[in-house]
């Protein structure tokens, strides 16, 4: 901890070789852990989860990872539990840095974000992309302890997405929510929904998004109490939104969409050894 701050590291390296995927190089510190889930899969990939042993993000807390997959590698991600936003005066942030070669896939729908009373979080993440790569980012904001009585009671939630291809940004994502300055029931907020969830899939190769966009968009149409829409910002670029009233039943509805987008990078994959 330096100035107030405490500083937490992750970053880790998907390599290739022999045909599979492996965790080529790791590091953490307190409160991060990986665990290797796909370890007993028959899927050459490699799939981790990022274990914390904090009971959620507090106060001056700065989460710094750092992600790279290697050509020809594929990765999924998967985080733990609800990631909880404790009482804040200052607020925390996440820096998040994603480099990928040529070839590579990385998929990572994280579960929702809880924020409590008065918490300020600030998220960045920045991936760099090279040609035929695969890219699949959810994340979910809920509006706080439902259950408590605490909606929309957190002051301050930013989040910021860039992706690059090739150095030059195809796509920007920002996102920003301060309930006490604008009530987040005014319509072009949240218009009586009381979570929302937001899916990213890119890809910087040969493929048919329109295809893509009207399969996600079908997949959209199968939960109940959910309204949401697919937009197609860039040829390479997908962006699904979604608003409904359950972190739980947005997060199933991006891990069916993950699902689908990962699949399709694995036949894809498939084609090209053809």
């Amino acid at each position: 901890m330096h100035n107030g701050i405490n500083m937490n590291q992750l970053s880790l390296i998907s390599g290739y070789k022999n045909g599979r995927s492996w965790l080529k190089d790791s590091y953490c510190t307190r409160p991060f852990k990986l665990a290797n889930v796909g370890i007993y899969r028959q899927d050459p990939a490699l799939y981790l989860m990022v274990m914390s042993s904090s009971p959620g993000i507090l106060d001056g807390d700065h989460y710094d990872i750092d992600i790279r997959t290697e050509s020809h590698s594929r990765l999924q991600l998967q985080s733990q539990s609800y990631q909880r936003l404790f009482n804040m005066k200052t607020g925390a942030q996440q820096q998040q840095r994603i480099h990928m070669e040529a070839q590579s896939v990385f998929s990572y729908v994280q579960h929702p974000l809880v924020p409590h009373e008065n918490a300020m979080f600030k998220s960045h993440t920045v991936a760099h992309l090279e040609d035929d790569c695969q890219f699949t980012f959810g994340e979910i904001i809920t509006c706080g302890r439902k259950h408590s009585g605490e909606v929309f009671r957190f002051s301050r939630l930013h989040s910021v997405t860039e992706i690059f291809h090739r150095g030059k940004l195809i796509l920007k994502d920002n996102l920003l929510l301060q309930p006490q300055l604008l009530p987040m029931q005014a319509i072009g907020q949240m218009e009586g929904y009381t979570h929302q969830a937001t899916l990213l899939y890119i890809h910087t190769g040969a493929t048919d998004m329109e295809l893509h966009l009207t399969a996600l968009r079908q997949l959209l149409e199968e939960p109940p109490g959910v309204v949401g829409g697919v937009s197609l910002p860039d040829a390479r670029c997908l962006v699904v939104r979604i608003l409904g009233n359950g972190g739980e039943q947005l997060y199933d509805c991006l891990r069916k969409m993950q699902r689908y987008c990962w699949q399709t990078a694995a036949e894809s994959l498939k084609t090209a050894i053809a």
